[in-house]
């Protein structure tokens, strides 16, 4: 074997003796093109995946609306568990169970009666509540936080401070039909399924990007979008919130008052677009929307306020 160097072809030669610059730009330029070259395959298998474990999944057909759902837990069963191992902490964090046995029993009434609404449709379309024994309602003893929220399975909560700003058995009706809808329509399940799809898409951007400011803007675009998706779901909700209080015997019109409650004790707010929800004022004209399109001859009268 030769011991002398074989030369390098002509373009790598450096200009000069004391400057190697161009060989290091032609080597360095073909490391980073096959490096951006490797990330963005693996990106590519990343975002594949997802977008074939999210869209390749059939759904679920959801019992009580009869529609296909893509979700996570395909067992209504595993909802309930999930929603009562967080319960605990959720109402821990709001001072624990309110101790107003008169006012819980009429949130528990009134949610009884949302049920049973919902039980009698239900069996006219030869349906029934996967989650009818599994429905609890709860009011939390924090007097400072205005809120309601609900745990997939059928925990619905409102707080203390909700409950006494609200002014009729039908405004208290429309809040618990609202959560009501978020149980129905499985948003939680919904949006575990969709978290894992912003998840993984988020990491395939990161890896294109190859550094951590690259990853970070890809996460904020994902939490962009699931934002829409949530602001999506109260909307859904608030039309569950109109058909359960009708259901229930009362007028649906007092969901706007509770939109005038919510938009009270919520001041300025962040602006909507990075918000979860829409703004209270907005939801106004949507549910209007929904009270017209449910009763297009007009709100029956004889309802309970």
């Amino acid at each position: 074997m030769s011991r002398f160097p074989v030369p390098l072809p002509r373009r790598y030669y450096p200009a000069s003796r004391g400057d190697d610059s161009q060989g290091r730009q032609a080597f360095g330029g073909s490391s980073q093109r096959s490096s951006f070259k490797t990330r963005l395959i693996i990106a590519a298998i990343i975002a594949i995946f997802a977008l074939v474990s999210y869209y390749g999944n059939p759904g679920d057909e959801n019992q009580i609306t009869g529609e296909k759902e893509r979700v996570v837990f395909s067992n209504e069963a595993d909802e309930v568990a999930m929603g009562l191992q967080a319960a605990p902490e959720m109402v821990q964090m709001h001072g624990g169970p309110s101790r107003d046995a008169a006012a819980q029993a009429m949130v528990s009434r009134i949610g009884e009666e949302l049920l049973a609404g919902l039980d009698k449709q239900l069996a006219e379309q030869g349906r029934k509540n996967p989650y009818r024994d599994d429905f609890r309602f709860t009011l939390l003893a924090d007097t400072q936080t205005v809120n309601a929220f609900a745990l997939p399975g059928g925990q619905v909560f409102l707080t203390a401070a909700l409950f006494r700003d609200l002014k009729t058995e039908g405004q208290l009706a429309g809040v618990l039909g609202h959560e009501m809808g978020h149980v129905i329509e499985r948003h939680g399940n919904q949006r575990m399924a969709q978290q894992q799809l912003f998840q993984g898409l988020a990491a395939a951007g990161g890896v294109v990007g190859g550094d951590q400011q690259s990853a970070q803007m890809a996460q904020a675009v994902a939490q962009m979008v699931q934002m829409k998706y949530g602001r999506g779901d109260e909307l859904e909700s608030d039309k569950w919130g109109v058909r359960l209080t009708y259901l229930a015997g009362y007028d649906p019109r007092a969901m706007i008052g509770v939109m005038e409650v919510l938009e009270n004790a919520g001041g300025a707010g962040p602006p909507e677009f990075f918000s979860t929800h829409p703004k209270p004022a907005n939801r106004v004209g949507y549910i209007k929307q929904v009270i017209a399109e449910e009763f297009p001859q007009g709100v029956p009268s004889g309802l309970k306020p």
